[in-house]
Protein backbone atom coordinates (compact mmCIF):
# COMPACT_ATOMS: atom_id res chain seq x y z
CA UNK A 1 0.00 0.00 0.00
CA UNK A 2 1.60 3.02 -0.92
CA UNK A 3 0.54 5.20 2.59
CA UNK A 4 1.76 8.60 0.76
CA UNK A 5 -0.87 8.30 -1.77
CA UNK A 6 -3.64 7.83 0.61
CA UNK A 7 -2.69 10.17 2.58
CA UNK A 8 -2.73 12.56 -0.75
CA UNK A 9 -6.31 11.74 -1.05
CA UNK A 10 -7.33 12.08 2.00
CA UNK A 11 -5.71 15.43 2.76
CA UNK A 12 -7.32 16.59 -0.82
CA UNK A 13 -10.96 15.59 0.70
CA UNK A 14 -10.03 17.84 3.73
CA UNK A 15 -8.92 20.35 2.07
CA UNK A 16 -11.73 20.39 -0.55
CA UNK A 17 -14.29 20.32 2.40
CA UNK A 18 -12.36 22.63 4.34
CA UNK A 19 -13.22 25.14 1.50
CA UNK A 20 -16.50 24.33 1.03
CA UNK A 21 -16.98 25.75 4.53
CA UNK A 22 -15.45 28.79 3.72
CA UNK A 23 -16.95 29.38 0.80
CA UNK A 24 -19.86 29.48 2.43
CA UNK A 25 -19.53 30.76 5.74
CA UNK A 26 -22.67 32.64 7.57
CA UNK A 27 -24.03 32.49 4.01
CA UNK A 28 -27.71 31.93 3.77
CA UNK A 29 -29.34 29.43 1.80
CA UNK A 30 -30.97 32.48 0.17
CA UNK A 31 -28.09 33.32 -0.65
CA UNK A 32 -26.17 31.10 -1.89
CA UNK A 33 -29.19 30.25 -4.74
CA UNK A 34 -28.34 33.43 -5.84
CA UNK A 35 -24.82 33.36 -5.77
CA UNK A 36 -23.64 31.74 -8.94
CA UNK A 37 -20.07 32.10 -8.64
CA UNK A 38 -20.27 30.17 -4.98
CA UNK A 39 -22.37 27.58 -6.23
CA UNK A 40 -19.54 27.06 -9.37
CA UNK A 41 -17.06 26.64 -6.06
CA UNK A 42 -18.80 24.40 -3.99
CA UNK A 43 -19.99 22.61 -6.86
CA UNK A 44 -16.05 21.92 -8.35
CA UNK A 45 -14.54 21.08 -4.45
CA UNK A 46 -17.07 18.39 -3.78
CA UNK A 47 -16.07 17.24 -7.14
CA UNK A 48 -12.41 17.25 -6.08
CA UNK A 49 -14.35 15.27 -3.00
CA UNK A 50 -15.94 13.04 -4.70
CA UNK A 51 -12.69 12.04 -7.42
CA UNK A 52 -10.38 11.44 -4.35
CA UNK A 53 -13.22 9.26 -2.66
CA UNK A 54 -13.10 7.37 -6.07
CA UNK A 55 -9.78 6.88 -6.52
CA UNK A 56 -8.82 6.25 -3.22
CA UNK A 57 -11.91 3.42 -3.16
CA UNK A 58 -10.38 1.78 -6.26
CA UNK A 59 -6.55 1.88 -5.06
CA UNK A 60 -6.85 0.94 -1.44
CA UNK A 61 -10.60 -0.93 -1.42
CA UNK A 62 -9.46 -2.49 2.04
CA UNK A 63 -8.91 0.87 3.41
CA UNK A 64 -12.64 1.89 2.17
CA UNK A 65 -13.31 -1.00 3.67
CA UNK A 66 -11.84 -0.74 6.74
CA UNK A 67 -13.63 2.19 6.92
CA UNK A 68 -17.00 1.72 6.02
CA UNK A 69 -18.03 4.68 8.40
CA UNK A 70 -17.34 7.40 5.63
CA UNK A 71 -19.78 7.33 2.83
CA UNK A 72 -17.32 6.30 -0.08
CA UNK A 73 -20.04 5.48 -2.75
CA UNK A 74 -22.44 8.36 -2.13
CA UNK A 75 -19.59 10.91 -2.11
CA UNK A 76 -18.62 8.90 -5.65
CA UNK A 77 -22.17 9.16 -6.78
CA UNK A 78 -22.60 13.07 -6.11
CA UNK A 79 -19.09 13.48 -7.97
CA UNK A 80 -20.43 11.81 -11.31
CA UNK A 81 -23.67 14.03 -10.80
CA UNK A 82 -21.88 16.98 -10.75
CA UNK A 83 -19.39 15.97 -13.59
CA UNK A 84 -22.01 15.01 -15.88
CA UNK A 85 -25.10 17.27 -15.34
CA UNK A 86 -23.59 20.61 -13.79
CA UNK A 87 -25.80 22.64 -15.02
CA UNK A 88 -28.61 20.63 -14.12
CA UNK A 89 -27.62 19.75 -10.46
CA UNK A 90 -29.98 20.23 -7.55
CA UNK A 91 -29.06 23.09 -5.19
CA UNK A 92 -30.67 22.16 -2.26
CA UNK A 93 -28.79 18.85 -2.04
CA UNK A 94 -25.67 20.54 -2.78
CA UNK A 95 -26.63 23.08 -0.26
CA UNK A 96 -27.67 20.37 2.44
CA UNK A 97 -24.57 17.94 1.89
CA UNK A 98 -22.25 21.20 1.82
CA UNK A 99 -24.05 22.43 5.46
CA UNK A 100 -24.67 18.86 7.41
CA UNK A 101 -22.84 16.03 5.34
CA UNK A 102 -18.97 18.06 4.74
CA UNK A 103 -18.70 19.03 8.27
CA UNK A 104 -19.71 15.05 9.20
CA UNK A 105 -16.89 14.05 6.95
CA UNK A 106 -14.79 16.51 7.94
CA UNK A 107 -14.83 15.22 11.24
CA UNK A 108 -14.22 11.40 9.86
CA UNK A 109 -11.04 12.62 8.02
CA UNK A 110 -9.91 14.12 10.85
CA UNK A 111 -10.27 10.89 12.66
CA UNK A 112 -8.50 8.88 10.00
CA UNK A 113 -5.74 11.34 9.50
CA UNK A 114 -4.74 10.64 13.15
CA UNK A 115 -5.49 7.27 13.01
CA UNK A 116 -2.92 6.66 10.30
CA UNK A 117 -0.27 9.00 12.04
CA UNK A 118 -0.91 6.65 15.33
CA UNK A 119 -1.52 3.54 13.17
CA UNK A 120 2.45 3.08 12.14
Amino acid sequence: MNLERLRTYLAEMEQAGREIGEFLGVMTREEFFRDVVRQRAVGMNLLIIGEASARLSEEFPEFAADHSDVPWTKIRGMRNRIAHGYLSINLDTVWDTSKTAIPDLLDKLQYLRNWRAQGE
